[in-house]
């Protein structure tokens, strides 16, 4: 079915009062191209625009050798091109261009949700049912919960009718800010650079929270192995709270029903600590917690974070590492911690 936006003459961009069912229109199509991160309230915002920009951008790229999924710009016409530059204003050229990638089957499109709610709930409750073997599936499940808000789907409200997969996008490309270097997927966020995905990406990745989630497992245990006590590094943190003792997988033995399975146990037992800005992450550390571009002012402070070093295993320094270096780091620590403590 044709778009309601493919009209002889018509334009849409930003401040220019464009009717709300043709913007839905055109914002239901860029979430399922992969090239709006949320929304579809019929509003032409600055995320709409910033979603043009990006597939202009990607229309006008030379497609690279060698990778057939990034070859976005075979759809900018055949002989002569349509889109000649990136304005962030839909015309008919570049919706003519984006009819031809959703008649594409090859192209694959986002998944939406008939009921994401309940799908998240399914996909939160798989995660944690998991049985643990390379790492605890409650860390795994309060990760997905500091990533995606444990949402393999968005969900509609109000005005909003987006049931599309989730999606985080990265720009970290200075010289051009309007590329997507990266897409998040689902409930666990998991990363691809490029795009579109194969079929196979689709189907074994992002359709499917479990297969989604296995980067995380995968991930953690290596910066749990590799990077609290070494080889390849050690956590400060750790060092500074734990110095003496060997690295601790769990605080029971691997018979016991408990092992990597009673963290939200562990959690509760911990004595509670408040972060607040100016805070040292840890006692004598000159690194302070401190307001930056994903922590504002307004959410630098955190209240009831259970004191990592008060659990007898070292799986919280190793999601510390999960998420780098630095102070996010530490802020990333403290919420998926206080994650662990809720009910599910």
């Amino acid at each position: 079915m044709a778009s309601a936006y493919l009209r002889p003459g018509l334009t849409l961009a930003r401040d220019a009062n464009a009717p709300s069912e043709l913007v839905r229109s055109l914002q239901r199509d860029l979430r399922a191209l992969g090239y709006k991160s949320a929304g579809i309230a019929g509003v032409f915002d600055i995320g709409t625009e910033r979603a043009i920009r990006a597939l202009q951008h990607d229309l006008l790229k030379p497609p690279a050798l060698g990778d057939p999924t990034s070859q976005v710009s075979r759809y900018n016409g055949v002989g002569e091109v349509r889109v000649t530059g990136v304005t962030g204003v839909l015309d008919q050229a570049l919706a003519h261009c984006i009819a031809a990638m959703l008649a594409d089957t090859q192209y694959a499109t986002l998944p939406e949700s008939r009921d994401p709610a309940g799908d998240n709930a399914q996909a939160l409750a798989a995660v944690r049912a998991q049985i643990a073997s390379r790492a605890p599936a409650l860390y795994v499940a309060a990760i997905a919960r500091q990533e995606s808000g444990g949402r393999q789907y968005a969900v509609p409200h109000g005005e909003d009718e987006d049931a599309f997969v989730t999606v985080g996008l990265d720009r970290n490309n200075p010289a051009y800010p309007d590329e997507i270097t990266s897409r998040g997927y689902g409930i666990g966020q998991y990363t691809l650079f490029h795009h579109p995905p194969t079929p196979a990406e689709m189907r074994d990745l992002i359709n499917d929270p479990l297969g989604n989630v296995q980067s995380i497992y995968e991930q953690l245990r290596k910066k749990f192995d590799r990077c609290v006590v070494g080889p390849d590094d050690r956590a400060d943190d750790r060092v500074a709270e734990h110095p003496l003792l060997p690295l601790r997988l769990c605080r029971y033995p691997s018979a016991d029903a408990r092992y990597l399975n009673d963290c939200a146990n562990c959690a509760r037992a911990a004595r509670k600590v408040r972060i607040e800005p100016g805070m040292p992450v840890y006692v004598g550390a000159r690194l302070c917690y401190e307001p930056d571009q994903y922590y504002a002012s307004a959410s630098a402070s955190l209240d009831g974070v259970p004191d990592r070093a008060d659990f007898l295993c070292d799986w919280p320094y190793a999601v510390r590492r999960y998420n780098g270096s630095g102070v996010n780091s530490f802020q990333y620590q403290a919420r998926v911690l206080r994650n662990l403590l809720s009910s599910w």
